[in-house]
């Protein structure tokens, strides 16, 4: 694959943690940087407040250290258009242009190209107006799904089961809650079935599938409370056979890589559909344009193959030459959370504990929202740790993570008791 390179990681969760951790066990990777990082990916690279933002700024950072390749985690930055900026001035940026990026810096766009180019999906509406969303709940009657049209830290789909708690939602978007995100709305039907997660990469026209995975989204146990960015998952989805891989690849993943490209986007990057499977086959709820977190966490935990090489030849238009090699086991996340989380909650506290918690080598702990200072490790978001297992099955799988969580120290943090239910009922028959 030619010379070792430099790489520089954009983002400071868990996800990044995940990525930094594959990246720096590639023979390929001389320096690896992270901006910003936080205080488990200290661990892994040099990090640095580069503000991902200024463009400017990332380009001249990767000239002066000779980046070979940036790997760009969140997508805010995607669909701001980093890498259409650091690719015009040579530099190679793994993830989708800006216009690619679309896909998911737009709930209503993924909608309309579904109808466009018949890809399933529930049925919907996208609405300009308050007044406009409130006449169409009534309408249509709940239970329906409300999602803010932007960017919302995964916290812009609110499941309404009455036509009080749509209307509140409404209210809410249209009221500024989520800022620019929520200046229209998509309201659609909701969809009964269980969710999964497919991941592809794709170089424009090449597609190699990662791994399937099943996230967790409410905050509370049975899956009650809020929707969250995710309080933990694991991978392969049992949901997920080979044949259900198949159909979603050729009627959801396929369809929507020759649309973008006959919409003038060529599409580079991971592709990331999130799926209801339903008693009439697989619909897509949403489609993200990196790697998931915490999937990426349980993804990444099961690649046995290098990743760099992968993503240089997604970069290169090369990823027909890629084989992935993945462990035969089941790795599980369980996200920490501080207190209080999705809503307010308490920054700063003290984690202890994670050094005897992450000894065994089929245990390891992502950080996400940490720092690190005066040697002790600082909980300063609210989802802040992803304790990680591997095991030949779910329920081992499980164990391991949940028995690690035991020996971690930290009164101010909660997790959900029950990540991996659905599998394990599945394994137990």
């Amino acid at each position: 694959m030619g010379k070792n390179v430099n790489v520089l990681v954009i983002g400071g969760g868990g996800r990044e943690h995940a990525l930094c951790w594959k990246i720096r066990q590639s023979g390929m990777v001389d320096t690896l940087y992270c901006a910003p990082g936080n205080g488990g990916i200290e661990g892994e690279a040099i990090c640095l407040p580069l503000d991902s933002a200024d463009h400017g700024v990332v380009a001249d950072f990767c000239r002066e250290k000779d980046i070979g390749l940036v790997v760009v985690g969140p997508e805010a930055p995607l669909v701001n258009g980093l890498v259409d900026d650091l690719e015009k001035q040579g530099i190679k940026a793994f993830g989708p242009s800006a216009g690619a990026a679309q896909l998911e810096g737009s709930k209503g766009y993924t909608k309309d190209i579904c109808a466009k180019y018949s890809i399933p999906t529930a049925a919907y509406k996208r609405c300009y107006s308050l007044d406009e969303a409130n006449a169409y709940i009534e309408a249509t009657g709940a239970p329906i799904v409300i999602k803010a049209d932007g960017l919302a830290a995964g916290k812009g789909v609110i499941i309404a089961e009455t036509k009080e708690q749509a209307r509140a939602a409404n209210a809410d978007i249209f009221g500024g809650r989520f800022g620019e995100a929520g200046n229209s709305v998509v309201i659609e039907e909701m969809l009964v079935g269980e969710e999964a997660s497919y991941l592809a990469l794709i170089d424009g026209k090449n597609i190699v599938p990662l791994a399937t995975s099943q996230d967790h989204k409410r905050a509370y146990d049975n899956d009650q409370g809020p929707n969250t960015g995710g309080m933990g998952a694991y991978s392969p989805a049992p949901v997920m056979t080979k044949a259900m891989c198949n159909q979603v690849m050729e009627e959801i993943i396929q369809p929507a890589v020759a649309a973008m490209d006959a919409e003038g986007y060529s599409y580079k990057g991971v592709l990331y559909a999130g799926l209801m499977i339903t008693d009439s086959g697989p619909q897509l709820i949403e489609f993200n344009c990196r790697f998931g977190d915490p999937e990426c966490q349980v993804i990444l935990f099961r690649l046995e193959s290098d990743l760099v090489p992968a993503m240089l030849a997604v970069i290169d238009g090369t990823l027909d030459k890629i084989k992935f090699k993945w462990s035969p086991g089941v790795a599980m996340a369980v996200v920490m959370a501080a207190k209080g989380y999705p809503a307010s909650y308490q920054k700063g506290t003290v984690i202890r504990g994670l050094r005897a918690a992450g000894k065994p080598d089929d245990v390891f702990i992502f950080h996400a929202g940490t720092a690190r200072k005066d040697g002790e490790i600082l909980a300063t978001g609210g989802r802040v740790l992803n304790v990680t297992a591997l095991g030949k099955t779910v329920t081992e799988a499980r164990d391991r993570a949940y028995g690690a969580i035991e020996k971690i120290d930290w009164p101010e943090g909660f997790c959900r008791s029950d990540i991996g239910w659905r599998a394990i009922e599945r394994e137990n028959g």
